[in-house]
């Protein structure tokens, strides 16, 4: 996974070991349900439900998901520091025997090391699906037929280089995927409506290729912004294997977003704006099509 951009605070704690001001965090006094990420490389770290107020400033947990958080010796000779057993991120330090909770430990977490996704959305709010599957012109054509669709927007997420440019994100060099962030009302199309057509419009099979369009900018994945996405896109994935659907086993990635970053204008509306172009009519129409067989638009 690739380690995200990070500012000069984040890098602070989180590569150089420091710590934030006590009571100065996003998440210390923060009770939301959901799962919070490492903010390096967006590993899941721990579930909201063992978040706990210790009234020490900084967000405290009595567990994390199996393997997900590494301990090792503070410099300091006293403390036990805590990181991201993925990346390495550091976290913070754990405590135990301080009486807290049943399970008396104690991981004091900086905030500015965390990412929170909630788990699903409230009543009322609009969803945000984001997904690459190829060539984001293709995809942000198909998306603006699906009905209760609001807004598709193209950018790049998933890399570590921050505000790319679209040379830059062709090079290969930046790990940014080409997305669309879609805007839908629940209402009126779920998400995994949104996933049938994801998965009608690319080929979920191969690495970092969409048909001749080369690279890991290419590249088959979901962002999801609630765990609930996350939960229901792997569903989805299990059913078309357990299917057949595809000859090949299904390669598409799962992270949660932690950076969107919209496209340049003229990549914004391509379709619509150059419909008689050649890419246009022989690639992007055809998955137009598709969407309208899906009855979706």
């Amino acid at each position: 996974m690739e380690k995200n951009p990070l500012t000069a605070e984040e890098k602070l704690v989180i590569e150089d070991k420091g710590t934030e001001p006590p009571f100065t965090g996003k998440y210390h006094d923060h009770f939301a349900d959901g799962v919070y990420h490492c903010k390096r490389c967006g590993a899941p770290l721990y579930d909201s439900r063992a978040k706990f107020q210790a009234h020490c400033g900084w967000p405290s947990f009595d567990e994390e998901f199996p393997g997900a958080v590494r301990r090792q010796p503070d410099p300091d000779g006293i403390r036990t520091e805590i990181l991201c057993a993925d990346c390495g991120a550091h976290l913070g330090h754990v405590f135990t025997g301080e009486g807290f909770t049943e399970k008396n430990i104690r991981h004091c977490v900086n905030s500015v090391s965390l990412h929170f996704t909630p788990r699903k959305l409230q009543p009322g709010e609009k969803g945000i699906a984001v997904l690459g599957g190829g060539c984001f012109w293709c995809t942000e054509a198909a998306f603006n037929e699906v009905r209760g669709v609001e807004k598709v927007v193209s950018g790049y997420a998933g890399g570590s280089t921050a505000n790319p440019s679209y040379e830059e994100v062709c090079r290969g060099d930046t790990g940014h995927a080409e997305v669309v962030k879609i805007v839908y009302d629940p209402e009126e199309v779920s998400f995994r409506q949104l996933l049938k057509v994801f998965f009608a419009i690319h080929n979920p099979t191969t690495p970092n290729r969409q048909g001749n369009d080369v690279g890991s900018q290419y590249r088959s994945v979901i962002f999801y912004t609630t765990w609930e996405q996350k939960e229901e896109s792997q569903e989805m994935i299990e059913e078309l294997t357990a299917e057949k659907a595809f000859e090949q086993p299904i390669v598409t990635e799962l992270e949660p977003l932690l950076h969107f970053y919209p496209a340049e204008s003229y990549h914004q509306d391509y379709f619509r704006k150059n419909p008689h172009q050649a890419y246009c009519r022989f690639q992007i129409a055809p998955k137009v099509a598709k969407v309208k067989e899906l009855d979706l638009s």
